[in-house]
């Protein structure tokens, strides 16, 4: 559903859950020339002041596909006394389970030792859910790898209700639902994108359009992954500085997105849009005042790169 954004008007959104929202919309000035997006969800905030700049059934609970990573990303990150260049020895189950999910893939090789910052640019470019796995089995607790996920992903749930995550929840730690309760809303995941850009590391990573990175492989010798970022928006929006893109049968395209302009950056997330590179252009000139979404060419991925 399209909402026309005209001033003076209050417009309600109804919930997954079977609720109403009523939602004031956000000035006068500004809702006269909202774009409308075909998205099922959309929001935009300012990442220094938390201001609203667009939104779209801001608070229905949608699933999320991969930009699920983003929070697994965030709760490593924010780990007490993380050592980014830990070694982290790739299992066969990392791999076994890609191909029993038929999931993307960094295409981790089993016995490589990889770093944890290595496996952050693993999880977020390519989107590589053996990656995933293998953060969710190296920082949750437990006997177990299927301990350890568990422990993992009630590390992502309890991170969400700090940042007042109030309509997320995660039961995956990639985006493959588990039990059917890995959803989030467009508000919420805003949240969290904007609460991850604090990490300086995770900035790098998630601008990158690529990169090449050395590891050991289980014969002691050399070898060198290069991932792509599937953020298409990357070198094709002026400013864009990330994020994840996501894509699953049950959610549609997805996308987490930012960028700086003049010292002002926005961050927003797509949920459930065919068209959310350029969708998240249009919403993103909207609070930058621009119109070059109209003139914007997608750059393509290269040959090969994963897609998601």
């Amino acid at each position: 559903m399209n909402l026309g954004l005209s001033p003076r008007r209050t417009v309600t959104v109804a919930l997954t859950a079977g609720a109403v929202l009523v939602a004031p919309l956000v000035g006068t000035a500004q809702a006269a020339s909202a774009p409308s997006v075909s998205a099922k969800g959309a929001f935009l905030l300012d990442t220094s002041s938390g201001k609203t700049l667009y939104s779209k059934a801001a608070d229905t609970k949608r699933q999320m596909a991969s930009t699920t990573k983003v929070m697994t990303a965030t709760v490593v990150l924010d780990t007490k006394g993380l050592n980014l260049d830990k070694k982290v020895t790739i299992k066969q189950a990392y791999r076994d389970y890609v191909v029993k999910k038929g999931a993307s893939t960094a295409d981790l090789r089993t016995g490589d030792k990889v770093t944890v910052r290595q496996l952050l640019y693993a999880t977020l470019l390519p989107s590589g859910c053996d990656a995933a796995y293998a953060l969710a089995d190296t920082f949750g607790t437990g006997k177990t790898a299927s301990a350890r996920t568990a422990n993992f992903i009630s590390k992502m749930n309890a991170k969400a209700k700090s940042l007042k995550m109030k309509n997320t929840s995660y039961d995956s730690f990639d985006g493959i639902p588990t039990k059917s309760k890995n959803y989030t809303t467009p508000r919420d995941a805003s949240l969290l994108a904007q609460h991850a850009l604090k990490s300086s590391t995770f900035r790098t990573v998630v601008k990158a359009k690529s990169t090449k990175q050395k590891a050991t492989a289980s014969n002691g010798k050399a070898r060198t992954y290069t991932w792509y970022n599937t953020n298409k928006l990357l070198g094709s929006y002026k400013g864009a500085i990330g994020i994840k893109a996501g894509t699953a049968s049950g959610s549609g395209p997805c996308l987490v997105f930012a960028a700086t302009r003049n010292g002002k950056t926005v961050a927003g997330v797509i949920l459930n849009d065919s068209n959310r590179f350029e969708d998240a252009a249009k919403i993103m000139d909207y609070a930058f005042k621009s119109n070059s979404a109209k003139t914007m060419k997608l750059q393509a991925l290269p040959k090969g790169a994963q897609k998601d």
